[in-house]
């Protein structure tokens, strides 16, 4: 009886340490588990070209960095920070710094500039025409309806020679109404889409039309080669990283920024864009 005994209370203990090494195995996979789902996640709104391409190619370097990378993409310049400052997205990648500090004055986002990635300059487009000299007298050109753009647009035609602006007047901010010389009394309308501008110049509207390079190199056109003037590489008009203030000291948010502004990255916009996107320090 004894004998029995001790059989069944060994085979007891045999099943408790069993259970006990079972159960230790589970929390350790469940430890495991935790430990391969601690990578960050850091959800980007971005315009599909430039800013989406570099973003993927962004994502491995990321990756090694302990971040995943999620990348949202938009097609107009209004949504990505609506959604941003809802919480929908961790960071946006679309625009300068006068288009967010415009923003910021019309909705109250608060917005900051988390780091400068690159330059996209702005082009004039012509069926018509090879050259801005050939412009005739009258020539209607159009623009986007984006206002943040329209002082980069009239300092680029003031650059060129085609305009002058009333003397003090801030660039940056200066309208239509800001022209006090016009040569060739060329014609502005301004009641464009920025999205739409190359389709509108693939239907040959209009004299000339300025198109921001992103949507031109997404439609297909290369700046460098298709473009009869392109505005100066030293322009301030820099893409940045755009977060909520308070998030721009966020790690996530400065290990994108590191890794965007790479050496690696760097040389792949050159590469990939051949000057018509042009990174910064």
């Amino acid at each position: 009886m004894k004998k029995i005994i001790s059989a069944l209370l060994l085979a007891s203990l045999v099943l408790a340490l069993a259970a006990c090494g079972t159960k230790d195995k589970d929390n350790n996979n469940a430890s495991s588990g935790e430990e391969s789902q601690e990578k960050t996640k850091i959800v980007v709104g971005a315009s599909n070209t430039p800013h989406a391409v570099i973003l993927k190619k962004a994502k491995p370097l990321l990756e090694e960095k302990g971040y995943e990378l999620e990348i949202e993409t938009y097609q107009d310049y209004v949504l990505p920070n609506k959604d941003l400052d809802a919480g929908d997205l961790d960071a946006n990648y679309f625009q300068h710094i006068p288009y967010m500090e415009g923003q910021i004055a019309d909705f109250g986002y608060d917005f900051v500039n988390a780091g400068s990635i690159h330059i996209e300059p702005i082009g004039v487009y012509s069926k018509k025409y090879k050259s801005l000299d050939e412009l005739p007298e009258g020539a209607t050109i159009l623009i986007s309806n984006s206002v943040a753009d329209h002082g980069r647009v009239l300092a680029m035609l003031e650059e060129k020679g085609l305009i002058t602006l009333a003397e003090g007047v801030d660039k940056v901010k200066a309208e239509l109404s800001d022209i006090v010389d016009n040569p060739k009394n060329l014609k502005f309308d301004a009641n464009y889409e920025p999205a739409l501008m190359p389709q509108l110049y693939n239907n040959d509207e209009g004299d000339a039309l300025l198109i921001n390079s992103n949507y031109a190199i997404d439609a297909g056109l290369n700046p460098l080669e298709d473009a009869i003037a392109l505005e100066s590489q030293d322009s301030p008009y820099v893409n940045i990283i755009t977060v909520n203030k308070g998030n721009e000291n966020n790690e996530a948010i400065k290990a994108l920024v590191e890794v965007l502004k790479s050496k690696e990255i760097q040389d792949f916009i050159l590469e990939e864009w051949k000057g018509s996107v042009v990174p910064v320090k």
